[in-house]
């Protein structure tokens, strides 16, 4: 059925029989096409983009209530401010003229500010890693028809070397990920049963914070973290100032090549979705060969969410925005066990998104190694 109006749907005031409820209007086809420019302008994401950078909001709540005084105070062009303004007002980011000293945020604009506990200021500021690398996305359509990621053609390396050769913007990704960052690596660290365990091998681990939420889950347990210089650097400072640093080691190095240590339990804490199935493929078999006998690899990530609504739209984005940085992609729970037994591992445990004890639309898998088959009789 069409969503357009037709010659026989009921208008507002008629009735489906003439006693019951009003059935109100679907959409017209102006409102479509007012749809859809909203959701195919790029105006507006920018615009929003520079008022995080400039920190308007937080200017306008420290009394610039007037474009005059924003250009002050942000050094920005008064005129070209003035036409900025008018957008973020007429999408309802601001409120007023700002010629009166009425200038103020609206309920939305005032997530932009800094000091608001969902950051979004720190997310869509351009001198911030996301938001850094979110103007990729003008190399969407050649990302669409290659496969392959928009960052690395705009900035000149891949994503991860760009973070760790420069400071500013592995500041800002490693704030950023820092949010509900408790709450991230915590559940997951109890979830995990770290009886058998005596060293995890933490490939990939970032800043470290995986394994300061496994110490404080398994005392016990000690480990070696692997990662490029730059957040190799970040996690020790972490494990220093943590007190940790005499059971976590960090080594400098690529999960391409060949792992420095062997464990019992080796994890890969969002890792997978970084990279094409192909690269994915050859970081779990370099896993593999860490692998102690008995162990098992742990595969924590984001779940590739089914159905409809927010959840659906948060994980596109999500995968899109993995395929324009890095070439990488959020996968399902039955993606993932595929590239695994490629790998010569099979599925031992598992805690979906569904789970009660896991945070958003996180996904454990715990693998071990596949049983080698007997030799045949042929073969003997």
């Amino acid at each position: 059925m069409s969503s357009t109006p037709s010659a026989d749907r009921p208008t507002e005031t008629e009735r489906d029989d003439g006693a019951g409820p009003s059935v109100p209007p679907g959409p017209t086809d102006q409102d479509l096409q007012v749809l859809l420019k909203q959701l195919g302008n790029l105006v507006t994401p920018m615009a929003v983009r520079v008022a995080a950078t400039l920190r308007l909001v937080d200017h306008l709540r420290d009394g610039a209530t007037t474009v005059g005084l924003l250009a002050a105070r942000t050094g920005a062009h008064e005129p070209t401010l003035a036409r900025l303004v008018r957008h973020l007002t007429a999408v309802g980011v601001l409120a007023g003229d700002g010629e009166d000293g009425t200038l103020r945020p609206t309920r939305v604009g005032l997530l932009l500010a800094d000091d608001h506990p969902a950051q979004q200021r720190s997310w869509l500021d351009l001198h911030g890693a996301v938001a850094h690398a979110d103007l990729a996305f003008t190399g969407l359509l050649d990302a669409v028809r290659t496969g392959r990621p928009a960052y690395q053609h705009r900035y000149g390396r891949p994503f991860w070397e760009d973070l760790s050769d420069k400071q500013e913007l592995a500041d800002s990704f490693d704030a950023l990920m820092s949010c509900d960052e408790d709450l991230a690596y915590d559940a997951p660290a109890a979830a995990l049963d770290w009886t058998a365990t005596r060293h995890v091998l933490d490939v990939g681990g970032g800043n470290g914070a995986l394994l300061i939420a496994v110490a404080r889950a398994a005392p016990e347990v000690r480990g070696t973290l692997v990662e490029l210089p730059g957040p190799a650097a970040r996690a020790r400072r972490r494990f220093t100032e943590a007190g940790l640093d005499d059971r976590f080691t960090v080594v400098d190095g690529s999960f391409f090549d060949p792992l420095p240590a062997t464990a019992d339990t080796v994890v890969l804490s969002f890792v997978l979705l970084n990279w094409s199935d192909e690269e994915a493929s050859a970081v779990l078999r370099r896993g593999v060969e860490a692998l102690e006998p008995g162990g098992r690899l742990v595969v924590l990530d984001r779940a590739d969410r089914a159905g409809d609504g927010a959840d659906r739209f948060f994980s596109t984005l999500l995968d899109l925005r993995m395929l324009v940085f890095m070439g990488g992609r959020v996968r399902t729970r039955d993606e993932v066990i595929r590239l695994a037994a490629d790998a010569g591992l099979v599925l031992a445990a598992e805690s979906g998104s569904g789970s009660r004890t896991l945070p958003f639309d996180f996904s454990i898998l715990e693998f071990v190694l596949a049983p080698v088959p007997p030799p045949s009789a042929k073969e003997e």
